[in-house]
This record gives C-alpha cells, structure tokens and sequence, in this order.
C-alpha cells in the first residue's frame, strides 16, 4: 500500500518505519527534504523518500498526519484538494495546559480536521499511547492477546482499512463508534500520559480488551 506521512517526529517516523518494514511505500511529506525531523527518520529506515506536500499527498492511498495539533488544522486544510477521498488517519491530540483537553472538550481535534478536510476520511487511530508503543508493540507473556488500538471514524470502509494496519502492526483494532468518539479516545491518550509520565508507570504499558463469549439470548 502506498502511504503518505505529514509529520515525521516521533510518532510519525516510528510508524513510517515500521510500516516501510512490513513492505508498504511509505512517502515523508516534506516542504524541507533536509530537515532534521526527515532526515532522522530516514536514518531510522533509509526506504523512506521525501516529496513535496502535495505530490506525497496525491499519490498516496493512506495519509498519516502526524504533526503537533497546533499545526494540523492548517496542514489538512492546506491539503484538503489533494486529500479528497482519501483515508486520513488523524494521529494527533489537542494537549491543553496542564494536560487538559486542547479545546475544553467541547469537539474532537479529529473532528476539527474534518472540516478542515471536508471530502477526506478521516480515521482516528495511533493516539491513545506513546511513540514507545509504536516503535514496539509487542507485549509477550499473554497468549493470544494484542494491545487494543482504538479507533473511530464515520467511515466503514476507512476504519477496515485502517484496521488492516493496526493488525499488521501488532495490535487488535477496536472500533470506538463514530468520528465524534474521537474525543473520548483523546482523553483517553491524556489519561495514558498522566499515568506514564506524571505518575512515573513508563511508557511500558497499553490497554487490551477481554471479551467474554455471548451467553444464549445475548445480542
């Protein structure tokens, strides 16, 4: 699959390395092909190439955006023409001063992104945890349980998609509901960095889901 990351620090270049390593053509968008953030993943997967925004963009099926919250309204609006139609997975969380929500939980940054996108479709995924996690997702000692990745989005066929590559990552994707539930997956992740980086537990740790077989009249 051909993959386009807008934003390359440490949340995109890990998954853009690791997806480059599971043998998808994975595209840094770059206004700057020599900047520090770029070049950095590459030296991580030297597969990665660097293309102008808008050529990355048009030519991807997936795009990744990737970039602090403060910047992505702009970049997705920016992009929006060559955004039209394609899955765009929402990777970023509006962070507030003192780990509030960055727009008082009054609407999700991923429904903000939207509107700013109007025709793309938009996947909320790769949020709840921190770029540890992406770097290395493996958990063993539990059987046949992965880490859950929550993910929401108004579009079946996107989450399917989307799905597909959090299995190849190594997690189980769990379908949170509409795009609107993007917002409780953001408090989601800033309940995750209170209890790794405030509290002191680390990076070393994800939520999974246990499910119980449906007993005889259980929808």
């Amino acid at each position: 699959m051909h993959l386009t990351f807008v934003g390359s620090g440490q949340v995109g270049g890990a998954l853009a390395a690791r997806l480059s390593s599971l043998g998808h053509e994975v595209t840094l968008a770059a206004r700057d092909p020599r900047s520090e953030s770029v070049l950095a993943a590459q030296r991580r997967e030297p597969r990665l190439r660097a293309l102008d925004p808008h050529a990355a963009v048009a030519a991807a099926e997936v795009v990744f955006l990737a970039t602090p919250y403060a910047a992505a309204e702009a970049a997705a609006r920016g992009l929006a023409a060559a955004l039209t139609g394609k899955v765009l997975v929402d990777c970023t969380n509006p962070v507030g001063p003192g780990l509030t929500h960055g727009l008082a939980s009054a609407r999700s940054g991923s429904e903000v992104l939207q509107s700013a996108a109007p025709s793309a479709r938009v996947v909320k995924a790769f949020t709840i945890y921190g770029f540890e996690n992406f770097e290395d997702s493996l958990y063993p000692g539990y059987g046949g349980l992965k880490p859950a990745m929550l993910i929401a989005g108004d579009d079946p066929a996107a989450k399917l998609t989307v799905g597909t590559l959090c299995t190849e990552l190594g997690w189980e994707p769990v379908d949170a509901g509409p795009l609107a539930s993007s917002l409780h997956l953001e408090h989601l992740t800033l309940l995750w960095i209170k209890m790794a980086r405030l509290q002191g537990q680390g990076a070393g740790f994800v939520w999974a889901r246990l499910r119980r077989a449906l007993r005889k009249g259980e929808a």
